[in-house]
């Protein structure tokens, strides 16, 4: 490391703008933490120090694990400092999975929520790679050290470091809804020029406040909010999700922007109406809608309570970015369509025969060449490499078509496509369709065995509470919307749909029990 020669964004931020609020921790039980632009950068700067002090270096992995705050934004920022790779734990994981998951990334250190400091503690013996866990905002467990105390002593001063091109990038584990999370790493920070076309796209403005709606440990919540934080915007952080509390941070804070899932907004657009009508939404400008596809009903229902030109719709992945987006004006016009090409972004299709899909209307397997495609999986290259084809194109398994517009529409995850009777079944077209059924809040739909058929469609449903609708009831409104062999042959009520903390049905797990034993697939 020597003297700097480009000086860091945060420091540059807070040199002009030092006084404006950078992060603001409001939570409902009245308490409060908002730190100016001068204080964010202070505190990543102490963090900085204290992560070098306890042997982290360029390129090394630092874990990092908890719900939204302040601290968690700054240790974003003090590992882009020093070029280490800050790497999110989900939180909501079992021991075993996050054991898996802390010492699959090689992490030498742990910052850490005090509130799962005992997570650690746990798998520790799993995770001998780990040297050092601080936990912040509460006091520490047996062999770990207290941020709270650590940090204040470090010199808050700007760091006078040059990192190498590619040295800092960013780590994080896709959501392993068909097998073990991966670690997809990004070096350096990407294409300026890309992030500036998509800025403008969007309509991103410097007094932008935005909020986040789900876990930053999400690529979606932390990556729009690092735009607003290169942009100079106030982040309003939502420690926990909750539907209404959402909409009075809004209220408060004149929210501009957010980025969101379809779970949270379901919540938010399901409250009561007259709590609705509670809260002034008239704020918001940009609600990028991803992370799980949003379902023509869903997005209706969100348009019914705000801004009719806010709602940007964004199919893209932790891989490969943002691939196409759906503006504002196409909502309406373009039911189950996720957008065109994203700025500076390829799209190809491919058959089977790996020929490219040319045919308007014709299914392919989605293939994306833009600067913003991750560099490789962590100790997974072979996988890196399975899902590449020569050029440069790198794809995710999903299947869809283009329209004579060049709107593209993604039909399912090409390994949760049904095959039936040699047909192939895409269960998202059929869970879009269920669920504008007006008692049905949630459905997945996926394959079963069929001794006749191989596979048949099954229905796992959630209903309204208070409802009751029958089997035969939901099979008959399929048959209203869908193609008779695209029906449920047989459906389940259940109280709820597993899910990733990011909003993916979680097929795998749904699968499992009615394929064991039998020769067919099971992830």
């Amino acid at each position: 490391m020597t003297e700097v020669a480009q000086r860091d964004l945060l420091s540059q931020l807070a040199e002009v703008q030092g006084e404006k609020v950078g992060v603001i921790e409001d939570l409902p039980d009245g308490r409060k933490r908002v730190w100016s632009y001068a204080e964010l950068e202070a505190n990543a700067n102490r963090l900085a120090r204290l992560l070098i002090e306890q042997g982290v270096g360029p390129r090394d992995k630092v874990i990092w694990c908890g719900q939204n705050s302040p601290w968690i934004v700054a240790v974003i920022h003090a590992c882009r400092k020093i070029g280490a790779v800050a790497v999110p734990l989900n939180y909501r994981l079992t021991e075993e999975e996050a054991a898996y998951v802390v010492d699959n990334s090689d992490a030498v250190l742990a910052f850490v929520d005090a509130e799962f400091a005992e997570l650690f503690q746990a798998i520790r013996p799993q995770t001998p790679r780990l040297a050092r866990e601080l936990v912040f905002d509460g006091a520490p467990g047996q062999g770990q050290l207290a941020a709270d105390e650590l940090i204040p002593a470090k010199d808050a001063s700007e760091l006078a470091l040059r990192i190498e091109p590619g040295t800092a990038g960013t780590m994080i584990y896709t959501s392993g809804t068909t097998g073990k999370p991966k670690g997809a790493v990004r070096t350096g920070v990407g294409d300026p020029e890309q992030v500036a076309r998509m800025i403008a796209f969007y309509g991103y403005r410097p007094d932008d406040v935005y909020l986040t709606t789900g876990p930053l440990y999400h690529s979606g919540p932390s990556g729009f909010m690092a735009i607003g934080q290169m942009l100079g915007n106030t982040v309003v952080l939502q420690k926990k999700f909750d539907p209404e509390d959402w909409l009075r941070l809004v209220d408060t804070y004149r929210v501009t922007s957010t980025f969101s899932a379809p779970a949270p907004v379901r919540m938010i657009c399901n409250l009561p109406a007259d709590v609705i009508a509670k809260y002034d939404r008239s704020s918001i400008r940009v609600t990028i809608a991803n992370a799980a596809p949003w379902s023509y009903a869903l997005k209706l229902l969100y348009l019914d309570i705000f801004p009719e030109d806010s709602l940007f719709e964004v199919y893209g992945s932790t891989e490969l970015g943002v691939n196409t987006i759906l503006r504002p004006e196409f909502q309406r016009a373009k039911p189950g369509s996720c957008g065109q090409p994203a700025p500076g972004v390829e799209i190809c299709l491919f058959d089977d025969d790996g020929q490219p899909v040319t045919e308007v209307g014709k299914e392919g397997e989605l293939y994306v060449r833009s600067a913003s495609v991750f560099t490789t999986y962590h100790k997974a290259q072979d996988k890196y490499e399975a899902d590449r084809r020569d050029g440069g194109w790198q794809t995710v398994g999903d299947i869809a078509y283009r329209d004579a517009e060049g709107f593209y529409y993604i039909c399912d995850r090409k390994k949760d496509m049904i095959i039936s009777g040699g047909v192939n079944i895409y269960p998202a077209e059929i869970e879009a369709a269920l669920e504008t059924h007006p008692d049905i809040v949630d459905v997945a739909v996926f394959g079963i065995p069929n001794e006749q058929w191989g596979e048949q469609v099954h229905a796992h449903v959630v209903l309204r509470a208070g409802t009751t609708v029958s089997a035969e009831q939901v099979q008959a409104f399929a048959r209203e919307h869908l193609a008779g062999y695209k029906v449920p042959r047989s459906v389940e009520f259940v109280a709820d749909i597993p899910r990733t903390g990011t909003g993916k049905i979680l097929k795998r797990e749904l699968r499992k029990p009615y394929w064991e034993g039998q020769t067919s697939r099971v992830g």
